[in-house]
């Protein structure tokens, strides 16, 4: 979210999807209520340090940090929410104050604030009173994924003609005969069930899964604003990491960076099976950036992260438990929870039958990884673990490190285009978060290859060697 985003937002004032609270010097409760609210409606802008009508107050700049601590704790405690949720809290400044901002997602559940289910309307939020109202609300719940949410006001217009591509491009691969290589764009959405009509509206409209398969970025980022993959290789430096590719795009386009992210930083291990010949790091992580995307609960901004770590993988991310606890293949019960995601990629022959995958890395992993099995635990968190037989040398050190310099590269050029440019800038045109963009100035700034002139604010970035 940018400032001048969020100032449209502001404009439109308060309603069904936004709701302003002072919070000027301590958190006002109520937002709770709006939390609640909007987790069990169709979600909502929330922006502490602004009137009712919608003027700017500010948040005491001393008390932000204690506000995002205290909404975080509260959101994860059982006896104020059933069930927890996680959301993520930003800080900005708008018109020189400061404010706090974060975005609510519909959940696909039926939340409660101290005991009390609360729902949205334009007049704000309402108590559910009686059992009819409450009973209503979990029927609605059930019946809904969150892929099928539908969104009237998006079309075909909103969708990106390159992930069509892309689908084609793998369709034909695996069936050159496939009927969906003659079709146009709009019959193959629906063709895949990815229009629908809004139960609410009684408008025809693009689903969530239509917007995550092949959305542009606007549309990704109207429906989802929280939608993020982030990959990341942490296998010498673990505190922060050797490189990093943070995916807002959508899924038949992050499917491919995810595999090209894997073969650049993992081992590769041929091996012979019959006749055949294949990649055991290709056969095992394929199915897990899967896993990741086709099961994953989208209605959470719980970050989800693929993570490289010298001796093992560990993928997380949100999820409506099935099965709780660790997962094998005697306790493992196969189900799709995102089937109509998952559908278009098994038309590109990338998924096949319901349990095959993880099959897969129970059968494949202790051969890429000297015995050592995977470990899958399903909670609200759904966690993969899969070891690996480090060989971070010779020619995967070179990578590590023309990866560092390729980075450090995309900062200087854009200081020397504008020696003005915040850290902000830097972040979005280098594709980096302002964690990545503080350490790679920190560690320039230390080699004497760049300095500041002037002050943080007004100054500007000098190139003393490049």
């Amino acid at each position: 979210m940018t400032p001048d985003k969020l100032k449209a937002i502001i404009a439109q004032k308060e309603g069904t999807e936004i709701e302003f609270k002072e919070s000027k010097n301590s958190l006002a409760r109520k937002v709770y209520e709006s939390i609640c609210a909007f987790l069990n409606r169709r979600g909502g802008h929330v922006v502490l340090g602004a009137k009712d009508n919608g003027e700017i107050v500010g948040v005491n700049p001393t008390k932000v940090q204690e506000q995002m601590d205290q909404l975080a704790k509260d959101m994860n405690n059982p006896q104020l929410f059933k069930p927890t949720y996680y959301l993520t809290y930003e800080p900005m400044d708008i018109d020189g104050k400061k404010i706090i901002y974060f975005y609510v997602p519909e959940s696909n559940q039926a939340h409660s604030y101290k005991g009390i289910y609360y729902d949205r309307n334009q007049d704000g939020d309402f108590e559910l009173r009686s059992t009819e109202q409450i009973a209503n609300l979990f029927i609605r719940k059930s019946r809904m994924k969150t892929e099928d949410r539908v969104y009237p006001m998006l079309g075909m217009k909103d969708l990106d003609e390159e992930a069509f591509d892309e689908l084609k491009r793998g369709i034909r691969i695996e069936n050159s005969k496939h009927p969906w290589l003659n079709l146009s764009n709009e019959e193959i959405i629906r063709s895949g069930e990815l229009i629908a009509i809004d139960p609410e509206t009684g408008k025809e409209g693009l689903t969530l899964a239509a917007i995550l398969l092949f959305g542009n970025s606007h549309a990704i980022a109207t429906a989802l604003p929280t939608y993020r993959i982030d990959l990341l290789c942490r296998v010498n430096d673990t505190e922060l990491y050797d490189d990093r590719e943070l995916l807002s795009c959508n899924l038949l386009k992050a499917y491919p960076i995810m595999m090209d992210f894997i073969k650049k930083h993992l081992p590769e291990q041929p091996y012979i099976e019959g006749i055949q010949r294949f990649s055991l790091r290709d056969r095992i992580l394929r199915e897990v950036a899967l896993n990741l995307i086709i099961h994953r609960e989208y209605s959470s901004a719980y970050p989800t992260t693929f993570t490289i770590y010298r001796d093992r993988i560990v993928t997380e991310n949100w999820n409506i438990p099935y099965v709780y606890g660790t997962i094998n293949l005697q306790t493992m019960r196969p189900h799709r929870k995102n089937p109509k995601i998952a559908n278009v990629f098994s038309q590109m022959g990338i998924v096949e039958e319901l349990g095959s995958g993880m099959r897969k890395m129970f059968k494949y992993t202790p051969l890429y990884a000297n015995g050592k099995e995977p470990i899958i635990e399903e909670q609200d968190v759904y966690r993969i673990e899969i070891p690996y037989i480090p060989t971070l040398q010779g020619s995967d050190v070179d990578t590590t490190q023309k990866t560092t310099q390729k980075t450090t590269q995309k900062i200087l050029d854009q200081i020397k285009a504008n020696p003005y440019i915040s850290r902000q800038e830097l972040a979005e045109l280098c594709g980096l978060t302002s964690d990545g963009i503080k350490y790679n100035i920190r560690k320039l700034r230390e080699k004497g290859i760049i300095k500041r002139i002037g002050p943080d604010k007004g100054g500007y970035w000098e190139v003393v060697e490049d």
